[in-house]
């Protein structure tokens, strides 16, 4: 009879701890821990392979983390079988929360993978992370943007100056920043962090044209026109979604990927008290911001109000049941909103209800369940 031996792997950046674990017996067949070189992982399972003659069937894999999809691209180019675990799926014993270190977090994952308790992380192929990694560095440089508005407000503020017009960021308010009176020291300061975020808004443009050109490719454009038609995804919105789900055909249901973006509430109940508590945030958190910042925009005007010229552009061109889809979504989010705002639910809740379930209209729109 094979033996069956599943090696947890707990990985970083500069160590590898490995346990490997007979799932029928419940043995630790062998543990090591050594420096983060792929050739000594392989070197551990021909090593584990000699002992049984070859004779054994192994399975390796670690969770989600700084290593990326790297060290799986590697074991598999070897023929090694891998995977990357979930970590929100697995089970964590008791011990493992009293006493946690390296050797018993690759035991647990070694046994998480004999029993089969955890959820595999979805490998996208080589272009679709090539892109993902290019969407988050915009993410990254936006944060940054909002970071240095931050605190040239916060630099006005504490000189008391107090701005009088409803919105900040217009030509107006930048007019207004200008002609503040101050030290030459403070007005120094001030255009050095003007300075700095004007280039951070034009490196942001200039990758938004980026953007552009990688959803005019054949590979992307029909895709990320679909979600455009739904109002408030526009491109770079599209282009997130698109890039991060990668395929919406491995979830079974709308219900299944609005799990995956962690807008799926939580329950804390017991016996004859049930208890809904706030969303997971178990998933995939860019994507959960993308869908509430679209959110944000799709909900604003009348829910009857004339569609925006840029949504008409957007739309134009698409399939006509395409765009009856997005619209009768627009339509019933928009109602769901008013709803939830006249039984006095909190905005901020409204907008994660309308999310979560912009989330299941993607799903269908993307999948083909338009009907």
């Amino acid at each position: 009879m094979k033996s069956i031996l599943s090696v947890g792997m707990d990985v970083h950046k500069n160590s590898f701890s490995l346990c490997a674990y007979d799932g029928y017996t419940g043995e630790i067949v062998s543990e090591s821990t050594f420096a983060s070189d792929v050739k000594l992982v392989i070197k551990f399972i021909e090593t584990l392979k000699s002992r049984y003659e070859n004779d054994v069937e192994i399975k390796c894999g670690y969770e989600a983390g700084c290593l990326g999809y790297s060290l799986y691209k590697s074991l598999t180019a070897r023929g090694v079988d891998c995977v990357i675990l979930a970590p929100t799926t697995m089970q964590v014993s008791a011990k493992n929360k009293m006493v946690k270190n390296d050797r018993m977090d690759a035991l647990n994952i070694a046994k998480n993978l004999a029993s089969g308790s955890y959820k595999s992380v979805y490998v996208p192929d080589e272009e679709d992370v090539e892109i993902k990694e290019y969407i988050r560095m915009i993410h990254d440089f936006k944060k940054e943007l909002k970071r240095v508005k931050q605190e040239i407000c916060a630099f006005v503020l504490r000189h008391g100056y107090q701005y009088d017009g409803k919105s900040k960021w217009t030509i107006r308010y930048m007019n207004w920043i200008r002609e503040l009176e101050m030290s030459e020291i403070q007005r120094e300061t001030l255009n050095e962090y003007i300075a700095e975020m004007e280039n951070l808004n034009d490196k942001i443009n200039r990758f938004m044209n980026r953007i552009d050109e990688m959803y005019q490719s054949e590979r992307y454009h029909e895709k990320v026109s679909k979600l455009r038609c739904f109002k408030g995804i526009e491109t770079f919105a599209a282009m997130t979604i698109q890039v991060e789900t990668a395929d919406f055909e491995r979830f079974p249901s709308a219900k299944a990927y609005a799990s995956y973006t962690g807008l799926t509430t939580g329950e804390h109940s017991s016996g004859d008290k049930n208890n809904r508590i706030g969303i997971t945030k178990q998933g995939n958190t860019v994507i959960r911001k993308t869908l509430v910042e679209c959110a944000q925009s799709l909900v604003k005007g009348n829910v009857y109000a004339k569609k925006s010229q840029g949504l008409k552009s957007r739309q134009k061109g698409m399939d006509v049941n395409i765009i009856a889809y997005a619209d009768k979504a627009t339509e019933r989010l928009k109602k769901k909103y008013q709803k939830l705002i006249e039984r006095n639910v909190p905005r901020n809740k409204a907008i994660v209800a309308v999310a979560r379930e912009l989330a299941c209209f993607i799903w269908g729109m993307e999948t083909g369940n338009i009907h």
